[in-house]
């Protein structure tokens, strides 16, 4: 079971079912914990040729055992996402874990992942359980509806999950009407049902340098 402890650090109650967390992320354990390095993810060669071809780092470690653990990234802001047999696309950095009811893999991204400077691939989470994702402050959900689509700088796109489209839209950014744009870069639009997760900070894109 994931709870919080404050905002920024994740408690993991471990009942003997194997847990995906970032590697290097763990704080503190008590009672009887194994730790494992994953290559590529845990999602095996596909995952590990797929990342290594788009420049996407990924390094996981598998915690099992019986105990508490604790985990935190960098001070980090941490949300819990639950999923019911749905979708969770989330940029591979803000992935701090997941439990043993969800599966992780990868999904292309194309002309998103390259103005972001990820590769063309983010990490797709999917399955029955709880994820821990991070960001850069608290992070902000945000509905997308029919009626309203929503337009968001790509450097604080954090996850999305849901019936959601995605589009880009070169040209005029946030940056631009603040006086600090240097010309043409993207926006991600998204379209349909479902929510978005943003953070207050953004993160250097190459986007944002076109």
């Amino acid at each position: 079971m994931f709870r919080l402890q404050g905002s920024k650090v994740l408690a993991v109650d471990m009942t003997g079912d194997a847990v995906k967390a970032k590697n290097g992320s763990m704080v503190a354990y008590d009672g009887q914990v194994a730790f494992k390095k994953l290559s590529g993810g845990g999602e095996g060669i596909r995952g590990m040729v797929t990342r290594r071809l788009t420049g996407e780092q990924m390094t996981v470690m598998e915690v099992r055992g019986q105990g508490t653990c604790w985990f935190a990234d960098r001070a980090s802001e941490i949300n819990l996402v639950q999923l019911q047999g749905d979708k969770l696309y989330v940029e591979a950095s803000n992935l701090l874990a997941t439990d043993a009811g969800l599966r992780t893999g990868t999904s292309f991204t194309g002309l998103r992942g390259a103005t972001q400077g990820n590769g063309l691939f983010t990490t797709t989470v999917e399955g029955h359980g709880q994820a821990a994702i991070t960001s850069d402050g608290p992070a902000v959900v945000l509905r997308v509806s029919p009626q309203y689509p929503l337009t968001v700088d790509p450097g604080a796109y954090v996850a999305h999950q849901g019936s959601v489209r995605q589009s880009f839209q070169s040209g005029v950014t946030f940056r631009t009407f603040m006086g600090e744009g240097g010309g043409e870069a993207f926006q991600i639009r998204f379209e349909g049902d479902g929510l978005v997760y943003v953070q207050p900070s953004e993160r250097n894109t190459i986007a944002g340098d076109v």
